[in-house]
């Protein structure tokens, strides 16, 4: 059986790569584009740790074939901060300590991140609700929480 082609845009940029038919998007981002950010927790997508934007919506993507991609865009958190800056989110994370060993970070931030486009002035009722598919052991939530609404306050008041 042969490898379909993929071509797809990852973090603003063009990519090609092969993949098995049953390759996940994790597997693909993570084996053959070399993004590791992501990870792989549970493989069922109950846990969080690899969620990426796919065209603007947030997905697990290790329950989305790699083939799926073909012609969409997909945003990693190898894509978040821009030009050696962190990206708000990022930065507030660091300054909540809302994180400790790093295995779930990735997924949080982009989970984050979805929720901010989606909705710039969240209550943290929303964000919580937004959140409630990443698991974290290390953290408890409310740093997170924390975290999620000071970088969305500083990004609407950056818009402005």
């Amino acid at each position: 059986m042969s490898k379909p082609h993929i071509s797809a845009i990852v973090n603003g940029d063009p990519v090609e790569f092969l993949a098995d038919p049953g390759m996940t998007l994790l597997d693909a981002l993570r084996d053959e584009l070399s993004l590791t950010g992501s990870k792989e927790g549970c493989g069922s997508g109950d846990c969080g740790a690899c969620s990426v934007i796919v065209d603007g919506r947030l997905v697990c993507s290790c329950l989305m074939l790699a083939a799926e991609a073909e012609g969409r865009r997909v945003d990693t958190i190898e894509g978040l901060a821009q030009g050696g800056r962190l990206h708000p989110l990022q930065q507030k994370f660091l300054e909540h300590a809302a994180l400790q060993c790093g295995f779930c970070t990735p997924g949080l931030l982009m989970a984050a991140k979805a929720l901010l486009d989606a909705n710039p002035d969240p209550t943290e009722t929303e964000a919580r609700y937004w959140l409630a598919g990443n698991l974290c052991r290390c953290t408890g939530y409310d740093k997170v929480i924390r975290a999620v609404m000071d970088a969305a306050a500083e990004l609407r008041q950056v818009k402005v």
